[in-house]
């Protein structure tokens, strides 16, 4: 479940000192390699068409994404929207993301420094792809309301994190601790799918709460080079989704939210 706010706690300044810490380590070599490899970019590729399936997103649509990385999967979804925006702390990944805008002389991406778009900035989807479980406390419970200010009517919010459920996650933490640790900061932590779509219905959204997969994603953290490894896993994921029993046990979920 989601931690509950205790006095003790570390100061939401704190937390987010220690991610952009974190995540300039993460993008100052090993992030750009580990993601360019094609188990990884095929990973991209899947959850970009999902995106852009879920969301409707078209021709017309802007979109913001928080948390944005090298915009890997935002350069994957700039060809099929009118513009997207990407907001990350991490100084080293946004220099990356604008090289690889350049290089790919795209024009509707805009790669920023930061947490908030520009006051009174409006967009008609908004993504955060592995970002909740990173936030506070403090800011998650307050986000919902905060996104609502930033869609227009009919908009939608699409986020992609770790299930507190997940069986990849407890296998991973008793055979590979050490590796699990290199993919994580020191903050995150898994959250609960019911408990957070609960967070956005209160705040006037309405939700869907999906599973994303069983073990293709961290089939692609673990063997980052086997593309076609990953298509095979994705494939069994797909057949796995749809059995009850197995999606509770699922690795990520998804929240679909949209506006009234």
């Amino acid at each position: 479940m989601l931690r509950t706010l205790e006095c003790d706690l570390p100061s939401t300044d704190s937390v987010l000192e220690r991610e952009r810490a974190y995540h300039e380590k993460l993008y100052s070599g090993f992030a750009q390699k580990h993601f360019a490899r094609p188990a990884v970019r095929a990973f991209r590729e899947h959850l970009a068409k999902r995106i852009l399936h879920l969301t409707e997103a078209g021709r017309s649509s802007r979109v913001l994404s928080l948390g944005c990385g090298i915009g890997d999967t935002e350069l994957l979804l700039a060809p099929h929207i009118a513009e997207v925006v990407g907001l990350d702390l991490s100084p080293s990944a946004v220099r990356q993301a604008r090289a690889d805008a350049e290089l790919l002389s795209f024009r509707n991406v805009t790669f920023v420094e930061g947490t908030e778009p520009d006051a009174g900035d409006r967009f008609d989807v908004i993504i955060a792809i592995f970002l909740l479980h990173h936030l506070p406390d403090e800011i998650l419970f307050a986000l919902p309301v905060r996104l609502g200010a930033m869609l227009n009517p009919g908009g939608v919010f699409y986020s992609l994190d770790p299930s507190i459920r997940r069986l990849s996650g407890a296998i991973g933490r008793r055979l590979i601790p050490n590796m699990m640790k290199k993919y994580q900061s020191p903050d995150e932590r898994e959250l609960d799918p019911r408990a957070t779509a609960e967070l956005f219905r209160g705040a006037g959204f309405q939700v869907r709460s999906e599973m994303y997969d069983f073990g293709s994603t961290p089939f692609a953290g673990l063997f980052p080079a086997w593309r076609l490894g990953y298509r095979a896993v994705r494939a069994a994921d797909d057949v796995l989704m749809c059995m009850p029993a197995l999606k509770q046990l699922g690795s990520n979920f998804e929240i679909i939210a949209t506006r009234p």
